[in-house]
């Protein structure tokens, strides 16, 4: 704290700095879990891709996999 600083002005940064890392600390652990459900998400479609290609296949009707894509 400089000498010109008024009193509480080391207080007041102290609760930015707080501040901003909580904030920081939220948006990692929000970021994380954004990231597996996405990943999560990713399976499952491809999951949903196999199913329905089986379930093609087992009706004999034929596709590829990029027509299952459009």
């Amino acid at each position: 704290m400089a000498a010109a600083d008024p009193p509480g002005a080391g207080d007041l940064s102290q609760l930015a700095e707080n501040v901003l890392h909580q904030l920081q600390e939220n948006f990692q652990a929000l970021t994380e879990k954004i990231s597996l459900r996405m990943e999560e998400m990713g399976e499952r479609i491809d999951d949903l891709e196999k199913h329905v290609a089986d379930l093609m296949a087992e009706a004999g009707i034929e596709s590829t996999d990029e027509e299952l894509r459009h």
